[in-house]
């Protein structure tokens, strides 16, 4: 049990309270006006430590910059190095430079959503939503380590994440586009397997099974600063991608020309960079298409990539396979990101259901398909 003692101030008396963390480590809370004000506080900390809700006041004067220091550098250790990166970064420039001094127990939600709303007026929504999602992150690690009873970043209005335009090629436009390129193969094999662009940079000639026509996707190639930086794919998960006969004879040629570890695109010796998007070799290559088709589209790399679902959509495919060979989490991600592209399927339920119905009527000589109204 804690104890209640006065003091003498400039002000008056004073009372101070002296208690027991959970650990058994001692502490106490000064400035107490009167006993009984004290005695109150001694009286919901020692009910807080026996429910399991004791809040430790002392650890919430600690500033922002110590404990978002220490959450980011854990971050390192858990995320891809790209990912770490613009972590690292939005921290850096976004969020300490704020609220690095501010002591945890001193910050109020309406700060934070002022703050929130000014960096909407000159940053776009994912840096918005990343630099929240740091603090509301340090705030969340306060509260489990019981220095605060509640998070202050939570339930902010957040801007929100407009949908990119997705622009889908035809075979033939694909065709026009690789014959511009001055890598075609890359091109087709981009727009008919869906890879990521770091996907296929970090594809090596050993991970092509061209006799069943597969490839292997075991590594992400990723520029990071000016280097760069072999890892896993997206989500740590390897997979296996179909290669259409066409480009798997092409390929194998290439790979007849080059060691077993060599990268399969570029010059086989280090991951081939993605080309830049203003003067870059792509856009030079969606340029001289535009000037032969005047309805090709602007079209980025990862464009290939729904390409490649489109393609694989109007072959047939069903969204299962189109989950595989994408690399989606699950087929639910695959239908929230191309739904467009299932409309028709849904039109062909419709019409599927009207036949079995009328098949399974035929034989029935009192059943009616029209709708009597009385």
């Amino acid at each position: 049990m804690g104890s209640v003692a006065p003091y003498q101030t400039t002000q008056g008396k004073r009372y101070r309270v002296r208690y027991r963390r959970p650990d058994g480590s001692q502490t106490d809370k000064r400035g107490f006006t009167t006993k009984r004000d004290a005695e109150v506080f001694l009286a919901s900390v020692e009910v807080a430590k026996a429910k399991g809700e004791f809040i430790d006041l002392s650890a919430a004067e600690i500033p922002i910059g110590t404990l978002g220091a220490r959450w980011v550098a854990s971050r390192e250790q858990v995320l891809k190095p790209s990912a770490y990166r613009s972590i690292e970064s939005a921290w850096r420039i976004h969020v300490e430079p704020r609220w690095g001094k501010r002591p945890l127990s001193k910050v109020r939600h309406s700060e934070i959503q002022d703050w929130v709303s000014e960096m909407a007026k000159s940053q776009s929504a994912t840096n918005v939503l990343r630099a929240h999602g740091i603090l509301a992150g340090i705030f969340d690690t306060a509260v489990k380590d019981r220095s605060l009873s509640a998070n202050p970043a939570r339930d902010v209005t957040l801007p929100r994440k407009a949908s990119k335009r997705k622009s889908y090629l035809t075979h033939a436009q694909v065709e026009l586009l690789a014959m511009s390129a001055k890598d075609p193969t890359l091109i087709r094999f981009l727009a008919y397997t869906g890879l990521r662009w770091g996907e296929a940079a970090g594809l090596r000639v050993r991970q092509l099974d061209l006799p069943r026509r597969r490839a292997r996707i075991e590594e992400n190639a990723v520029l990071i600063g000016t280097t760069m930086v072999m890892g896993s794919p997206k989500s740590h998960k390897q997979r296996s991608v179909p290669i259409p006969p066409f480009a798997a004879e092409v390929l194998a040629l290439r790979a007849r020309t080059r060691r077993q570890d060599s990268f399969v695109f570029g010059d086989g010796d280090d991951p081939i960079r993605l080309p830049n998007s203003r003067d870059g070799w792509f856009a030079s290559a969606v340029r001289r298409a535009q000037k032969l088709d005047s309805t090709f589209p602007r079209v980025t790399p990862h464009d290939l990539r729904h390409t490649a679902a489109s393609l694989a959509v109007s072959a047939g495919a069903n969204v299962k396979a189109v989950q595989r060979m994408l690399g989606h989490a699950s087929a639910a991600v695959t239908l929230d990101i191309y739904s467009d592209l299932f409309d028709d399927d849904l039109d062909g339920v419709s019409v599927a259901l009207d036949r079995a119905r009328t098949e399974g009527l035929r034989d029935l000589p009192w059943a009616d398909s029209s709708e009597t109204v009385d």
